[in-house]
């Protein structure tokens, strides 16, 4: 991939962003967790007005700013304004918490090998939207979450944390969802810890495994 996850320079408190389309719970995970300790969450993007998660992060003053499709020209131009104002705000990682947008390359290009996101399942296994639903159809016992690098394809970035749960029985998406929420709200957090720290850098043998580095301190 021809670079590491390496977080050079840490500081006590490592900046990131959170870009959301939803209520926010996965936002709310990391406001509970993580910020204020190892990173801080200088940032909230949301692709929606009335994404009840800008609420969570305007209750803790922190800045907001909404990026609707409809309000430019293309996604190119969308992605240039969003990636211009978390720069200004010294956003070091970018992480997508039920975010419902695809981040063009040029997007990904201003924070390489910086953006991570949180997807409900056992990738490489239902990508894309409605994972759950597609799990469900396909008649699956095992469900999971996984977090991953965002690259250029749709949940097609290398791995960092999995975890899986078995739901022999489940048949509604919102039985799932609320078996994999604790998982999510697990994992994320500790991915950006990881983050944090520089403790993520892609295997010398193989750049689609991240090998998970020891780190002083």
């Amino acid at each position: 991939m021809g670079h590491s996850y390496r977080a050079a320079g840490v500081s006590e408190r490592f900046p990131i962003a959170v870009l959301v389309s939803g209520t926010g719970t996965n936002l709310q995970a990391l406001l509970d967790t993580v910020h204020g300790r190892e990173a801080e969450v200088v940032a909230v993007a949301s692709s929606a007005a009335r994404a009840p998660a800008l609420e969570r992060a305007r209750a803790l003053g922190i800045p907001t700013e909404v990026f609707a499709r409809s309000g430019y020209e293309d996604r190119a131009a969308r992605d240039a304004a969003m990636a211009d104002w978390l720069a200004q705000r010294g956003v070091r990682l970018v992480v997508l918490a039920g975010y419902m947008e695809l981040l063009g390359e040029a997007f990904l290009q201003r924070f390489p090998g910086a953006v991570i996101n949180v997807h409900p399942s056992l990738l490489p296994a239902f990508p894309g939207v409605r994972a759950i639903e597609q799990a469900l159809a396909y008649g699956v016992k095992v469900f999971g979450v996984t977090v991953h690098f965002v690259d250029a394809g749709v949940d097609s970035g290398p791995v960092i944390l999995q975890r899986a749960v078995e739901l022999p029985d489940a048949s509604e998406p919102e039985e799932v969802l609320a078996a994999l929420r604790p998982l999510e709200h697990a994992l994320l957090p500790e991915a950006v810890r990881l983050f944090t720290r520089g403790a993520l850098e892609p295997d010398a043998e193989n750049p689609r495994r991240v090998a998970m580095r020891a780190v002083e301190g």
